[in-house]
């Protein structure tokens, strides 16, 4: 049998042939390289749960290994790679959804899109630059994407010529001089790694179906010879990296997920997120040191750590045509709002084939770091607010042996000058504008809480801070809003916790100050709102919803565990209002949540502008 290898490296598009001698010296090398990668990475049955390599961890020892990455509060995600050179058009058409999937939604066959990379060459990247951009905007760590799902390595792999070192004019390394200056300003990376999702390599997992026989191939077979080395170089290459990013694990099992577990040892006390592997449910699944809610952050609190990942605009990679950039103040306030929730928040940046990122990222980033100078002591190092939910904002606080510093993030000043904090039950000593120590803030007990006077104007429009001195532990009573002295319960639009997805429309509560608030934008079927409610008097309920809609919409309405459907006829327009009865649920427990979510066969955008549930008089 002839035996046809590469020199350099296991993938190429050039072999050449060895001389029998040393075909045969080669092939024991390599059946010995192959035994020795084998014993080196832990195997379990597919039958055998995987636990991870932590498992043995003492609490102690994870607190001790988690307390950097706590107190950070938050990062930089950086989506980069080739995808950033078609920018989401592909042969003159723009092709759907985010950047870095322009391979997969475009069908885009493999030698068709390695073509991409002879266009690759980041003339204008400046590591240090970003790095101290990141650092300037008050972010303590960096994830970025050494080898996204098309395969391709932003860093010099000796398993594949799929790299930044061998396919782009470039011909350099760009993780490198990003870890030297990471290392250099104080700031810990991590990198993102996508495991098992490989568009370019023969037998990696794809999303829906490998669309060129080129990809064909065994998935095991890509682990041994691709993935596992690339994240052993990772590893091992670029000094101290704090965090490994998982993501989509289609195709993975126990066993194949072992296989990276032995690498840990490389980087000591390492942090791993929760994308390793699936879990029963077919979500993310619970192993890992923290979960990764995308595109949203959770509407309460959790009781685990958590991180939510969030782009600047719709896509992760950088997308020429998407325009769609929240705004500093919304970005800000998602920051405060992960904190006062005890979570971190990962924000994206998608960096321009030459190695630019889009103004509107720098701008934004330097419009938080301008805040953060300010307040970033009632960020970092803080833990998740006691309150149920602050009609006018967020908190977050920080503990101490004897005292609590708890900060309240105001986003909607009060017009009366009086900031009610309902369910503050602790004896607070004093009370200043994070901002500005010197302006005073008097303050009264009230029967639900306390009340601090505070100027007409407000300090800073997009969330002032103000720091209240508790003694001793915090003493919150939980309110919710509950039934009216008839038994009703209406469930307010400021109260409603509101879910959108990541690509699509977002629903918003719309004030025009001409008429009562109300939702709209609801165009997209996987948004949801939720409710969290105080039930005195539980038993029967008739809904009714005040809505507006142009075609007939289909819907879920649940009720802790009782979920029913209901289909409503159109009102004439968007704008026409009509208040129906639905139907009748059963509340039962004493805290409920209320969730309505699109049934999407049926679902067509309406605007709602109140919910009502009034008890069933018994007969």
């Amino acid at each position: 049998m002839e035996i046809k290898v590469c020199f350099r490296k296991r993938k190429c598009d050039s072999r050449e042939e060895m001389p029998l001698l040393t075909k045969s010296l080669f092939a024991i090398l390599l059946l010995a390289s192959c035994t020795a990668i084998a014993a080196d990475t832990a195997v379990h049955s597919d039958d055998t749960e995987h636990v991870g390599p932590y498992a043995t961890e003492t609490e102690h020892q994870r607190n001790d290994r988690m307390a950097w990455w706590r107190e950070a509060r938050f990062g930089l995600f950086i989506h980069w790679g080739v995808y950033a050179v078609p920018a989401g058009i592909h042969e003159g058409e723009q092709i759907e959804n985010i950047g870095e999937w322009i391979m997969h939604y475009g069908r885009i066959p493999v030698d068709e899109y390695q073509r991409y990379s002879k266009q690759f060459d980041p003339v204008d990247y400046d590591p240090d630059a970003w790095v101290r951009m990141a650092k300037e905007a008050g972010m303590k760590y960096i994830v970025i994407t050494a080898k996204h799902h098309d395969g391709f390595a932003l860093f010099d792999t000796a398993v594949s010529d799929w790299d930044v070192v061998d396919s782009t004019p470039h011909g350099r390394d760009l993780l490198k001089p990003l870890a030297e200056a990471a290392q250099k300003h104080g700031i810990k990376l991590g990198f993102y790694y996508s495991q098992a999702q490989d568009w370019i390599h023969p037998g990696g997992a794809t999303w829906a179906g490998r669309w060129d026989p080129a990809q064909d191939g065994d998935m095991d077979d890509y682990l041994r010879d691709i993935a596992v080395p690339q994240v052993r170089e990772l590893l091992s290459n670029y000094g101290e990296i704090s965090i490994l990013w998982w993501d989509t694990p289609i195709d993975m099992t126990a066993e194949r997920a072992a296989k990276f577990d032995d690498l840990t040892a490389l980087q000591p006390g390492i942090i791993f997120n929760n994308r390793l592997l699936y879990g029963e449910d077919g979500a993310y699944g619970d192993r890992g040191d923290l979960r990764t809610p995308e595109q949203h952050i959770p509407a309460t609190g959790l009781d685990y750590d958590w991180e939510a990942c969030q782009t600047m605009n719709k896509t992760w990679g950088y997308k020429s045509y998407d325009n769609d950039w929240k705004s500093s103040q919304q970005l800000i306030r998602n920051l405060v709002d992960s904190a006062s929730k005890g979570g971190n928040y990962l924000l994206n940046v998608g960096p321009m084939a030459n190695g630019e990122i889009p103004k509107e990222s720098v701008e934004r980033l330097r419009d938080i770091g301008m805040w953060m100078e300010v307040n970033s002591s009632s960020i970092y190092g803080t833990t998740a607010s006691p309150f149920v939910r602050l009609p006018w904002g967020r908190a977050t606080k920080k503990e101490y042996s004897n005292a609590t510093d708890l900060f309240l993030h105001v986003f909607d000043w009060p017009e009366d000058g009086r900031l009610r904090v309902d369910g503050l039950r602790s004896e607070v000593n004093s009370a200043y504008f994070l901002a500005d120590f010197q302006k005073p803030i008097q303050i009264h007990r009230s029967d639900s809480g306390i009340v601090l006077h505070v100027p007409e104007e407000t300090l800073d429009k997009t969330d002032t801070v103000i720091v209240l001195k508790v003694k001793g532990k915090l003493d919150v009573e939980r309110i919710l809003p509950g039934q009216d002295a008839d038994g009703v319960i209406r469930l307010k639009l400021g109260d409603a916790n509101l879910y959108n997805p990541a690509y699509g429309g977002e629903v918003e509560v719309h004030r025009d100050g001409l008429s009562n608030p109300y939702l709209h934008g609801w165009t997209d079927f996987r948004s949801r709102i939720e409710w969290l409610i105080k039930v005195d008097s539980p038993g029967k309920f008739d809904v009714f919803m005040e809505f507006a809609t142009d075609k007939p919409s289909g819907f879920s309405f649940k009720a802790n565990a009782e979920e029913q459907s209901f289909n409503v006829a159109p009102t004439g327009s968007e704008q026409i209002f009509q208040d129906q009865l639905l139907g009748t649920i059963q509340l039962s427990q004493p805290e409920s949540s209320i969730t309505i979510k699109p049934i999407e066969a049926l679902w067509n955008p309406i605007s709602i502008r109140s919910v009502t549930l009034k008890p069933v008089a018994a007969k």
